[in-house]
């Protein structure tokens, strides 16, 4: 499974940050005095109990932002929201329960998520006894907390550890095989909706159809080769400046809900016209959610006989240059020349993306990549790399462990990245890494220290 998420919701300035930065022992967001410093989802991954899991800040909920935001910082909770596999709801424990804290509650009521309440500032103990209020909102338990007195840390810890899902072991993934859900995207007129009628009319094999309206995006349930597939079609999106009132807007909310809740993403393109600005948009949307996309070239019945694809290829690398890793379909949707092979390559993404590799193969890799290249100078000084893990998979999550993670610079993360796609399976997925200082308790063996066993040799 992907890394589970503990997000981090509540009203402005109950201190939300000071709790990340608190439960990761380090500084990551910033702390002030006053409601809506934070906007953007602010997130940390934390190893305890030799569990992985992301901690994830977000904007004060019912802020109005002096920058006109309001609207942003709200698309940000709800997508973290979304995304959580628990939820800290944060109150402050001085101030009392006040009519806000209760709209955050009534916000996370219909969630099939748990919500942990916790209450702030409970800076001695003698504030616990103020948290009987809080039990008003209805999640039980309420956990009193102070992150300058660092109070109960391990009590909340353990009880994150008790809620999240349980880890799933290499022989469940291996057994398991759940259906793909390829979300169709792109701008207007690019072919997604007659391409989707491509599928289904081809195959004559609908489970079931789930309509939405005609500004939201609609699942289709079909089958292929024996196979069960979701296609999610969006609503074409165009350029934001002429977007009309509240249809386009929308209408890119669900594209892009559509886009996180996907397996795979097809990006559409229209082999015709030039790349805009939307597609370079869509494109970051879905490089910054991590999902493994086939860049799909339609209607390229209309080149095929003035336009070699090596030109196009070249073309997309060079508008996308952050996706060189995503494979370039050529298909016609109208006719279905070359859809089940984009299916079939949609599967095999899936199949990357949810794959896992012991420690021992990505360390022996990663000790022969530093061996070829090792890290540039850091202050004069080389920086060393002392063992890596994969903690998750969709995307494929791997941690590298170092005396230093400021040194290992950017282009020194993508070329081990590059090492790991193109020797672990992982050729055509995105992957994400986080950098971690190690422990002076753990006494795991090195990188360079690893022998490679004799029958490697």
């Amino acid at each position: 499974m992907a890394v589970p998420q503990v997000v981090i919701v509540g009203r402005p300035n109950v201190g939300k940050s000071s709790l990340l930065n608190w439960l990761a022992g380090l500084r990551i967001a910033i702390v002030e005095d006053r409601p809506g410093v934070t906007r953007d989802r602010v997130d940390y991954l934390m190893e305890f109990d030799d569990r992985f899991f992301e901690i994830v800040d977000t904007g004060g909920i019912g802020n109005k932002d002096e920058d006109n935001l309001t609207k942003h910082i709200e698309e940000q909770i709800q997508t973290a929201i979304d995304s959580a596999s628990v939820i800290l709801l944060v109150v402050d424990i001085r101030e009392g329960l006040i009519p806000l804290d209760e709209e955050v509650a009534q916000r996370l009521r219909h969630l099939d998520v748990p919500v942990i309440c916790i209450a702030n500032k409970a800076d001695v103990a003698s504030f616990d006894d103020q948290s009987a209020d809080f039990y008003r909102l209805g999640r039980g338990k309420i956990i009193p907390v102070s992150t300058t007195q660092n109070r109960n840390r391990a009590v909340l810890l353990n009880m994150i550890l008790e809620r999240l899902p349980p880890a799933e072991t290499d022989e469940e993934a291996a057994n398991e095989e759940p259906e793909m859900r390829v979300a169709i995207v792109g701008r207007r007129n690019v072919g997604k909706s007659t391409f989707c009628n491509t599928l289904t009319e081809a195959d004559r094999m609908i489970v079931s159809e789930v309509p939405g309206t005609t500004r939201d995006s609609v699942d289709i349930r079909f089958e292929l080769d024996g196979k069960g597939f979701v296609a999610i079609d969006t609503p074409g999106l165009r350029r934001r400046q002429s977007q009309g009132a509240s249809i386009d807007f929308y209408g890119t909310h669900r594209a892009q809900r559509s886009i996180r809740r996907a397996d795979v993403v097809f990006l559409f393109l229209d082999a015709s016209q030039r790349i805009s600005k939307v597609d370079k948009q869509l494109c970051d949307y879905i490089s910054r959610n991590y999902k493994p996309c086939v860049l799909v070239v339609n209607k390229w019945d209309l080149l095929a006989k003035t336009m070699v694809t090596e030109k196009w290829v070249h073309y997309l690398h060079d508008q996308f240059p952050a996706m060189r890793y995503a494979p370039i379909a050529f298909v016609t949707g109208e006719t279905g020349k070359n859809v089940k092979a984009l299916l079939n390559h949609g599967q095999m993404l899936f199949k990357q993306s949810r794959q896992r590799i012991t420690t021992g193969q990505l360390n022996r890799l990663l000790r022969d990549a530093i061996l070829r290249s090792p890290p540039p100078l850091y202050h004069n000084r080389r920086p060393k790399v002392y063992y890596a893990t994969q903690v998750g998979i969709q995307p494929p999550t791997i941690v590298l462990f170092c005396n230093d993670p400021a040194a290992i610079s950017p282009p020194y993360q993508r070329y081990l990245l590059s090492a790991v796609r193109e020797q672990l399976g992982f050729e055509e997925v995105p992957i994400k890494l986080y950098l971690r200082k190690r422990r002076s308790s753990d006494r795991r063996d090195d990188i360079e220290t690893t022998k490679t066993p004799a029958s490697k040799k």
